[in-house]
């Protein structure tokens, strides 16, 4: 066994365990120069994090009308783009209409004074618990690709998510239930699909597992009417007999085993995951603070509660999306587009925050909030606004996280990142350092090459960010 044999089965991890069983483990995880925390994962230094809720924001956030204030483009508002900031190509070529003005006023918030736009006035509220990261940028202008690179590190569809990488490295705190959920837009519709939250080249038992509030969370996922706890039980110990002795037969195939185990956690869930989705004895309060009392905002804090309800349940990660086919793509009109959007979204995640905090989950939850790239400064159809990846924002909040303040900056219109620059691998190996996991460290051996979230280049833990 070498190489051929690796490069067959992807997982140095695998081939350990197969060629030594426990001693093979053993030494994989000598290898590592991991410490164990308290609840069993294998980190590689004491982590801030212990899970994540990741809020993505599919289409695209204007971050010059929410997190990043411009006074130039008020100044200047109607007037070309300067030609100090050089050539600037977009699909439509709007670098040649007029500037336009933040659409709703910055106002400083909280002790520290940072500013948040009046489209997010309960977010607003939490502002000495967020840091914005003001100087994220990426490669592609189109949503596919963009919604890949944040989600995977790459432009290209096929590489493992974020989550999947997590679930890899740490697993699930719970048994019973996956390490990465995913809870998609009702509207569906997310350009890319679901290889951005797919498991790429790791074992397919790693990707995400889309849930729906409900009695259903999963399709499928109860038995047939009329078979009976015990029959089932019976039917499923034959199966797991069948399967292991179809994966002997294969050289114990890692595809194969995901399979397997899909199938044996589907039965843990069975029992758990109903109960676990029934959001029905939480107090009137929560779901007021969540706004799930509302029409505005119910479908959005439904699912924010699910997610609370689930890392506290010992979920790892959980990815939460707002936005469907078209999602806060505003190239017509941002005023109308991102009040809509903001109404759904702002007084739910205030609620997350709220909750989390007083639960004592904050301080060991990192909550992300972002979308694939932000928009231009400069006008489309007269409203709008055309994609930007070269410049826009993100925030954290929890996992010690010093809040009340902006991480870098864009130049003075918001068009590029210009102060403290933070790349999307930069940005994916810090998340992974607040998780106790060295990004150079995780890694999955495929086609004869070392692979990492962080990609093939030169990626670094943004550490004035972790305060």
């Amino acid at each position: 066994m070498g190489i051929d044999y690796l490069t067959k089965n992807g997982s140095r991890r695998h081939f350990l365990a197969q060629a030594g069983g426990g001693a093979g483990m053993l030494a994989y995880s000598a290898m590592a120069s991991a410490t164990t925390v308290a609840d069993g994962a294998q980190t590689h230094f004491p982590p801030r994090a212990k899970r994540v809720i990741w809020l993505f924001m599919h289409g695209g956030p204007s971050h010059v009308d929410l997190f990043d204030p411009k006074p130039a483009l008020t100044k200047f508002a109607g007037q070309p783009l300067p030609e100090s900031f050089g050539n600037v190509m977009t699909r439509r070529n709007v670098a040649k209409n007029p500037l336009l003005a933040p659409l709703r006023r910055f106002r400083p918030r909280g002790q520290a004074g940072l500013e948040v736009s009046d489209f997010l006035p309960h977010i607003a509220e939490h502002a000495d618990d967020i840091c914005v990261i003001r100087s994220l940028h990426g490669d592609s202008v189109n949503h596919p690709q963009s919604v890949y690179q944040m989600n995977t590190g790459s432009i290209l569809m096929g590489s493992p998510s974020v989550g999947s990488w997590v679930a890899y490295g740490l697993g699930s705190e719970n048994e019973n239930m996956p390490a990465f959920v995913v809870l998609p837009d009702p509207g569906g519709g997310l350009k890319g699909g679901p290889p951005a939250w797919g498991s790429g080249y790791l074992s397919a038992s790693f990707q995400g597992v889309t849930m729906r509030p409900g009695a259903s969370p999963i399709l499928d996922l109860k038995p047939q009417a009329g078979v009976s706890p015990a029959q089932q039980l019976r039917n499923l110990r034959l199966i797991q007999s069948l399967n292991q002795r179809h994966l002997q037969q294969r050289d114990n195939d890692d595809q194969l085993s995901a399979r397997v185990k899909s199938y044996e956690l589907a039965f843990r869930m069975q029992a758990e995951t109903p109960a676990l989705v029934d959001i029905n004895g939480e107090s009137q309060h929560t779901h007021s603070m969540y706004g799930v009392d509302q029409k505005e905002t119910s479908e959005f804090g439904r699912r924010c509660l699910l997610a609370r309800r689930m890392i506290e349940n010992g979920v790892r990660f959980v990815q939460l999306y707002s936005g469907d086919t078209n999602g806060w793509d505003a190239h017509s009109d941002v005023d109308k587009n991102h009040t809509e959007y903001c109404r759904r979204t702002d007084k739910p995640i205030a609620g997350l925050l709220t909750d989390l905090k007083q639960r004592g989950l904050l301080e060991d939850t990192l909550v992300i909030w972002g979308g694939e790239f932000g928009r231009m400064p400069m006008s489309e159809q007269g409203r709008g606004r055309d994609h930007n990846p070269w410049g826009y924002c993100a925030w954290l909040a929890g996992a010690g996280i010093s809040g009340g303040r902006a991480y870098g900056a864009t130049d003075d219109i918001g068009l590029r990142a210009e102060t403290d620059k933070v790349s999307v691998n930069d940005f994916h190996a810090t998340i992974l350092h607040l998780l106790g996991v060295d990004h150079d460290q995780l890694t999955y051996f495929h086609n004869g090459l070392e692979k990492r979230l962080t990609g093939p280049n030169e990626a670094h833990v943004v550490h004035d960010l972790i305060g």
